[in-house]
């Protein structure tokens, strides 16, 4: 599935940036299409804390950075090598945003067994929909909802 058109979306109460409503939605790019985006793949493969850090600070909003997710996905890996349980939460957050499906199954079980390939998919998804997590939040939403803007509102009496 392609961004999310205006019509398909409702202003966030904080951001008035539009956000896909309720379910049905499908993931844009398979799991297993890492190979499409060879830069990404190979940042991925090579340092997978940026790129989750990336994804992080998009589907947090802002909340979170991009250095503070990277830094404490890196710190988890290199204490525990258990990454992937801090990593699926925010995959689980993001099928929520998105109303996406668990396929081709758990987050978890994506995260432990395909960690690479399952965070180059969360990323190409946020691209798909119009983020761009190289941007960070807030330059990224702006340019998002340059692309939405939302629909226009009845005048009332």
């Amino acid at each position: 599935m392609y961004p999310a058109k205006p019509s398909d979306a409702a202003p966030a109460p904080a951001t008035g940036i539009p956000v896909p409503v309720g379910g049905g939605s499908q993931w844009s790019s398979g799991l297993f299409d890492c190979f499409d985006d060879c830069g990404l793949c190979c940042l991925t493969c090579w340092c997978p804390c940026v790129t989750f850090g990336r994804v992080a600070e998009i589907v947090d909003r802002g909340a979170t950075s991009c250095g503070t997710g990277g830094a404490l996905y890196a710190l988890l890996a290199y204490l525990t090598g258990c990454q992937w349980i801090y990593s699926c939460t925010y995959r689980a957050k993001m099928r929520a945003q998105f109303g996406l499906p668990d396929v081709p199954c758990c987050d978890c079980l994506v995260h432990f067994c395909c960690e690479p390939c399952a965070l180059c998919q969360q990323y190409r998804e946020l691209k798909a929909r119009g983020f761009d997590p190289v941007l960070g939040w807030e330059l990224s939403a702006q340019h998002r909802a340059a692309m939405y803007p939302p629909a226009a509102q009845a005048m009332g009496r």
